[in-house]
């Protein structure tokens, strides 16, 4: 079933990788767009040069949208060059990491005693929205840090809540939104304070502000948690940016065990306009690789019930 499975990708991507590309040099404009905002990321069409040649590669083969977590720390000059490309494609810009962690250090804890992390914090924030309008984003990644294993699990929410409240309060004049992400501690990220999506909702809510809402990662959730459709469901209202992965792996759709096709129906039935953040790997080294993850996404956006 497997093998037959990938047979049937490779060759949909074969076609689909033909179509994209003829139809883009006859018309000059993105050919077989996809009925979602799917955003590759730099490395996602590797072989295709640098950001700026995968993202000209990336609207030709019909994506629309793109996500660039390392895009704070990259050069004024370089974020305008990228905001330029995707603005003449007209593509949308997906998040980027506002505050990144200090992973190796497990820091930051923003729900300690000591209040001089969520400081640093809330300066990062502000750092972030010449960033943000650079790039014509209007969501940007937040990690609400680690946990403190000397404190209460309750304590260190209140503190996450106000200090996330505290950064809606710097961001909401400029129309943007902080995403929480929740990760998971069983493969990836363990100690991490947010773990699942219902986490997020709890502070989403304690905060009650449009700036603050959450970054539902299914890859991180799935392995988490699970039961990704009613958590979306239950969850919605505080939901403001997706991202597939699929599970084990962390590769792109029908590599795992998530059906992603379902998700996609789903979000079309709550009409979800939003970037969908392509955030994995590619399950197949080179070219071939590229050629099945665009592939994979159009089976699933097939199968999804796409929309002309």
């Amino acid at each position: 079933m497997m093998v037959s499975r990938r047979t049937v990708i490779a060759a949909g991507a074969a076609a689909s990788l033909a179509s994209g590309l003829v139809a883009a040099q006859r018309t000059g404009s993105n050919a077989a767009r996809f009925s979602l905002k799917f955003a590759p990321h730099e490395g996602s069409f590797a072989s295709r040069g640098g950001r700026i040649e995968q993202i000209a590669f990336a609207a030709d083969q019909g994506f629309t949208a793109w996500e660039d977590n390392e895009a704070s720390l990259r050069t004024v000059a370089e974020q305008e060059q990228m905001a330029k490309a995707l603005s003449q494609r007209g593509m949308t810009m997906g998040v980027f990491v506002a505050s990144m962690p200090k992973w190796a250090q497990s820091r930051p804890l923003l729900g300690a005693d000591d209040g001089a992390e969520r400081e640093a914090f809330l300066a990062n924030i502000r750092a972030s929205i010449d960033v943000a309008k650079r790039l014509n984003a209007n969501r940007m990644t937040v990690v609400t840090g680690f946990m403190d294993p000397r404190l209460p699990v309750d304590i260190q929410t209140a503190r996450v809540i106000d200090v996330m409240r505290r950064a809606g309060d710097i961001v909401a004049p400029h129309n943007i939104a902080m995403v929480m992400e929740p990760l998971n501690t069983r493969t990836n990220h363990p100690g991490v304070y947010m773990q699942t999506i219902a986490q997020g909702f709890a502070v989403a809510r304690g905060v009650n502000s449009p700036a603050v809402k959450i970054l539902a990662d299914l890859y991180h959730e799935q392995i988490q948690s699970g039961n990704l459709i009613p958590t979306l469901d239950t969850c919605w209202s505080e939901i403001g940016y997706i991202q597939f992965g699929d599970n084990p792996g962390r590769k792109e759709p029908t590599t795992g065990e998530i059906n992603f096709a379902n998700i996609v129906k789903w979000l079309r039935s709550r009409q979800y306009s939003g970037v969908i953040g392509m955030e994995h790997g590619n399950s197949i080294a080179g070219r071939a690789g590229e050629d099945r993850l665009i592939a994979a996404y159009h089976e699933i956006d097939r199968a999804g019930g796409e929309q002309g």
